[in-house]
């Protein structure tokens, strides 16, 4: 039998699996992909710690249909995804790699050079479901300054481990990490 744990947000539930990361490490599996009661839930929460911002950015793909429901919630028309592959439609893509934890093998973001010129000047707000090891918001972070973004807010739904000790990003709950 698989242990999990019992995650609450805001009186809301969820029992997430533990899976290894690797022989010493395990995490709470955490996906948010086509839960949408959570990502409805948890929208107007993170809403209300944000700044003004023009835009919401995430990377692809587990941060989508969160900032979809958050730029609803705040009113804008429009959000912007950093992809993990150089698509055929982009033109002059803006790349940066990044190593996150729950991913073997170094990645790629990147910026549609057309989603970089709507950024530049704009404050912008970098969300993620999880914040970790900060590892791909850093990226994230970096592509669209170099887009001439400024970042004015990195935030997640919960920030894990050592990430809740941050100062710089907004988060709604910690996800503890199991250490064997």
């Amino acid at each position: 039998m698989t242990e999990v744990y019992t995650l609450t947000i805001e009186g809301l539930e969820r029992k997430l699996p533990i899976i290894p990361i690797n022989d010493h490490l395990s995490i709470a599996s955490f996906v948010i992909l086509g839960d949408t009661e959570l990502v409805c839930h948890v929208a107007p929460l993170l809403a209300e710690k944000l700044p003004e911002v023009d835009y919401i950015v995430t990377a692809e793909a587990k941060g989508i249909p969160l900032i979809h429901e958050l730029t609803r919630v705040i009113g804008k028309k429009e959000y912007i995804i950093a992809r993990k592959s150089v698509k055929a439609y982009m033109e002059n893509p803006i790349v940066h790699k990044v190593n996150s934890i729950t991913t073997t093998s170094e990645q790629i973001l990147c910026l549609d050079g057309k989603d970089a010129k709507v950024l530049q000047g704009k404050k912008v707000a970098l969300v993620d479901d999880v914040i970790s090891t900060g590892e791909s918001i850093q990226a994230l972070e970096e592509l669209v300054q170099e887009a001439g973004a400024e970042v004015v807010a990195k935030a997640a739904i919960l920030a894990e481990g050592d990430a809740a000790n941050r100062e710089d990003f907004i988060f709604l709950e910690k996800l503890p990490v199991f250490v064997k």
